[in-house]
């Protein structure tokens, strides 16, 4: 649950607002109004960590005050679930009957009282004055009555209160503020990853389910050739990745505002996904092969830029595939640095609009390495999309595995033989992973798997502790620190004729 480092007394009911109406807020303060806005774009369908920052610089919001707007829109964002069951309860009405622009002031007001440091006469005074100006005066009234009984308890008393009895998948579900199917889904990834055994399980998915809802930090990403760790850390309030050889860690401010960042010769990028960009850049191919790297499903082109890098220094060209024409002009952009530099030593990066499934046969074993990056549920980026747990359903993954298999197919079909294949997710779900590789790989003749533990190496060069018994690579946040990525590599044999 949310940590308040300054717990208000316990020695009675918690203490309403103290100020009288004509000293109490008017209109909205400006971090908040900014958390409300990121909450009703995502309530359109916009992604939270793509977002933020627009309306940050839209809003001129730097520093103290970008970082609490941050911290409060996120954090409504992960534990709306639970927020949704106490309004319901403090409003003696569904959740689903409340205009969705006043539930959204609400969310934010229980944040502020519930989950974090804000004093609970502050937290309702500027929720009030939000709630005047985004959705009237009459609503505002309302709002300040939930508040005040939502004020009443705190945020353990009011998990209690509200979550159904025992300790299965139901309670947990509303405790850590999850869909209880994605609590199922985590705890049989455990299971099916071999990180838990049975008698573990409960202790290692509580220790997930947390991760999940704590802020992550800011990781940066110096493409190799392009940037170095050292000039992040000297560029800004930064520090060496102790996990990846090409990360560094922000300590505070804003990642755009350092120069290499903004230049596109470093990228914010979580250290799990630099990971496994390398892994493939190290496997080892024979001679001979065709000197060209492909990125099957490049956008937004976090990978890519790694990928890219590490074969500009091998000597090879990357191909960028991408089946939006919106996602692939935001490779085209993230990836300017790389093909300037490209283009000085000779090379070209080809970012073009493709079906990945189709690539395989068009281009019949044209690549050395080839990236699968595949579309998935995202259940192991939680921390950083808090929003898509409130998005996805069960449902997605029967749409899908077919395309996540046709796509490990075509893959397998454009690399040379003797080349290798990455397929990875940012998803533990099972259905995503293990079993889309094991079927592929079932129905062919000429795909190995190959132990990917060894190609994950940290900062310091030694393998990746905590990795498992292989042959796939499974990271988790409670335990890596990183998003919960999965990765498997494959080798493409020869077929005799």
């Amino acid at each position: 649950m949310p940590q308040n480092p300054e717990p208000r007394p316990r020695s009675g009911p918690r203490r309403r607002s103290e100020t009288t109406p004509s000293q109490r807020t008017r209109g909205a303060e400006p971090t908040r109004f900014a958390a409300y806005t990121l909450l009703r774009a995502v309530a359109e369908g916009a992604y939270a960590n793509l977002e933020m920052p627009r309306i940050l610089r839209r809003r001129r919001l730097e520093g103290r005050d970008a970082a609490f707007a941050t911290e409060l829109a996120f954090g409504t964002v992960r534990w709306q679930g639970l927020y949704d069951r106490v309004v319901e309860v403090a409003a003696d009405r569904p959740a689903d009957r409340i205009d969705g622009a006043v539930l959204d002031v609400l969310r934010l007001g229980c944040h502020q009282l519930l989950g974090m440091r804000v004093p609970a006469h502050a937290a309702a005074d500027q929720t009030v004055g939000l709630a005047r100006t985004v959705v009237g005066q009459g609503a505002a009234g309302f709002v300040n009555a939930v508040l005040r009984r939502v004020g009443e308890r705190t945020l353990e008393e009011w998990a209690e209160a509200v979550a159904p009895e025992g300790d299965g998948a139901a309670a947990l579900a509303v405790r850590t503020s999850h869909p209880e199917w994605v609590v199922t889904a985590l705890r049989a990834a455990l299971l099916g990853h071999g990180r838990a055994a049975a008698e573990t399980v409960d202790a290692e998915l509580a220790a997930l389910l947390a991760a999940d809802n704590e802020p992550p930090r800011v990781h940066l990403v110096a493409r190799p050739g392009l940037a170095t760790v050292a000039e992040l850390v000297e560029a800004a309030d930064a520090e060496p990745s102790a996990t990846s050889p090409v990360g560094a860690v922000l300590r505070a401010g804003d990642p755009g505002a350092v120069r290499a960042v903004r230049e596109g010769r470093a990228a914010v990028q979580d250290e799990g996904s630099q990971l496994l960009a390398l892994a493939l850049a190290a496997a080892d191919v024979p001679d001979g092969l065709p000197g060209r790297w492909l990125d099957l499903c490049a956008g937004p082109g976090g990978k890519a830029g790694v990928l890219g890098a590490r074969a500009l220094q091998e000597g090879a060209v990357l191909t960028a595939v991408e089946v939006s024409e919106h996602r692939a002009d935001l490779v085209r952009s993230g990836l300017a640095a790389l093909t300037e530099r490209a283009a000085s030593a000779g090379h070209a990066v080809e970012v073009r609009t493709a079906d990945g499934r189709e690539v395989g046969e068009d281009e019949p074993g044209a690549y050395a390495k080839v990236l699968v990056d595949a579309p998935c549920t995202g259940l192991g980026a939680l921390r950083r999309r808090p929003e898509a747990r409130w998005r996805r359903q069960p449902s997605d993954l029967a749409a899908l595995g077919p395309l996540q298999r046709a796509l490990l197919a075509s893959a397998l079909d454009a690399v040379a033989p003797g080349g290798v294949v990455a397929y990875a997710t940012c998803s533990p779900h099972v259905a995503e992973t293990r079993f889309v590789v094991g079927d592929v790989v079932k129905k062919r003749e000429d795909a190995e798997v190959l132990d990917a533990r060894p190609f994950l190496r940290d900062a310091s060069g030694t393998p990746l502790a905590d990795l498992g018994e292989g042959p796939y690579v499974q990271l988790w946040p409670h335990v890596h620190g990183t998003d919960a990525m999965f990765l498997a590599l494959l080798r493409k044999r020869p077929v005799a004729r």
